[in-house]
C-alpha cells in the first residue's frame, strides 16, 4: 500500500488521542446534563464545562466568563456579525470587511446586506494578501459599527496586521471581530495584545473533534453587547441557547491545552519542513509562492507551479 501524505491541515486536522482519551468518560460515565444542576450527573458536566472553558480562555488570553461554547467557527462568525449588527443597529448600519475573508464572514455580510439593509464596504488585498491601512482608514463612516478581518487567511496562510488594525478602530471606537479560526493553536493569541473585541475559533484547526467552537466576547473596555442568533435556552450567558455538548466542549479544551503547551516546538518543527520544502521547489523555474513570506503560519504555503508542471515525470 502506498503511503499517503496529508496535506491538508487547514481543513482539518487529526484528532489527538489525547483529546480522544479526555472525551470518552461524557459518552459513557459522565454522561449528565450540564444544565441539571440538581444532582451529581449535572455536576459532573457543569465541572468538565467550566475547565473547557478556562482552558479556551487561557489559549487566547481572555476571561472565561468572555468565551461561549458554539457549534463551530462558522456559527461563531454568524452570532458574531449578526449579534453585533442587530445589538448596535439604532448607532450604525456600516460593516467593513475583507474581500479574501472566508464564506462563513462574506456570505454572512451578504445576508445583512440584502435582507437587513446593512451598508457593507469590502477592502483589497494587495499582492502579498495584506490590507492596506490607509484604504481601511479612507473606508469608516460615521455609521460604521464593526470591522470583521480575518487573523490568517485559509488558503495563504497570510496573518494582517492585527495590532495596527486594532489601532485604528480603537481610535474611531468601533467593535474589532477576527475569524481566527486558522491562527488560534497555531500561532500565539492574546486578544489583550492584539486589541479584538471579538474572536471566533474552532477546534478541529487544531487536533480537536469537529463540531465544536467557540466565541470570545469582551466584557471590558469595551463591553460587546450581541444579541442571540439560537434561542430556547438560557444557556452560555443567554448568548447561546441549547444543551451543551459535554464530550465536545472537552475536547476542544484539552486541545486548546496542548496547543498552547506545545505552540513553539510544533511551530518550529513545521517551519523546518515547510521551508525545505519550498527550498526544493523554488528550483523550478517559473514557481511562485503566493502572499507575503514574512507574517504568515508556519504550516502554510500557497504555490502557483509553471503552466508545465507535471507531477509525475513521463
Amino acid at each position: 500500500m502506498e503511503k499517503v501524505i496529508y496535506f491538508d491541515n487547514n481543513a482539518t486536522t487529526k484528532v489527538d488521542e489525547r483529546v480522544i482519551k479526555e472525551m470518552l468518560p461524557y459518552f459513557t460515565e459522565h454522561y449528565g446534563n450540564a444544565s441539571s444542576k440538581q444532582h451529581a450527573y449535572g455536576w459532573a458536566a457543569e465541572a468538565a464545562i467550566d475547565k473547557a472553558r478556562q482552558q479556551v480562555a487561557n489559549l487566547i488570553g481572555a476571561e472565561p466568563s468572555e468565551i461561549i461554547f458554539t457549534s463551530g467557527a462558522t456559527e461563531a462568525c454568524n452570532t458574531a456579525i449578526k449579534g453585533i449588527y442587530k445589538a448596535y443597529k439604532t448607532k450604525g448600519d456600516h460593516i467593513i470587511t475583507v474581500k479574501t475573508e472566508h464564506k462563513a464572514v462574506l456570505d454572512t455580510c451578504e445576508y445583512l446586506s440584502e435582507n437587513e439593509n446593512a451598508d457593507i464596504t469590502y477592502i483589497n488585498v494587495d499582492r502579498e494578501g495584506l490590507i492596506d491601512l490607509d484604504e481601511l482608514k479612507a473606508s469608516i463612516k460615521p455609521t460604521t459599527i464593526l470591522i470583521a478581518i480575518m487573523a490568517a487567511n485559509n488558503e495563504t496562510g497570510v496573518i494582517q496586521p492585527l495590532e495596527k488594525i486594532s489601532e485604528i478602530v480603537k481610535q474611531h471606537k468601533i467593535i474589532f471581530f477576527s475569524d481566527a479560526t486558522q491562527y488560534a493553536g497555531k500561532m500565539q493569541c492574546d486578544v489583550n495584545e492584539f486589541g479584538i473585541d471579538c474572536m471566533a475559533l474552532s477546534a478541529h484547526k487544531f487536533q480537536g473533534p469537529k463540531g465544536i467552537g467557540a466565541l470570545y466576547i469582551r466584557r471590558k473596555d469595551p463591553r460587546v453587547s450581541i444579541l442571540p442568533l439560537i434561542h430556547g435556552g438560557a444557556q452560555e450567558n443567554n448568548r447561546r441557547a441549547g444543551t451543551l455538548n459535554v464530550p465536545l466542549i472537552a475536547g476542544l479544551g484539552k486541545a486548546a491545552e496542548i496547543a498552547q503547551a506545545e505552540l513553539w516546538d510544533t511551530n518550529t518543527f513545521t517551519s523546518k519542513l515547510r521551508g525545505y520544502l519550498e527550498h526544493q521547489l523554488l528550483d523550478m523555474p517559473g514557481l511562485r509562492i503566493n502572499g507575503t513570506t514574512r507574517d504568515r503560519l508556519y504550516n502554510t504555503s500557497n504555490i502557483t507551479f509553471p503552466p508545465d508542471f507535471k507531477l509525475i515525470p513521463e
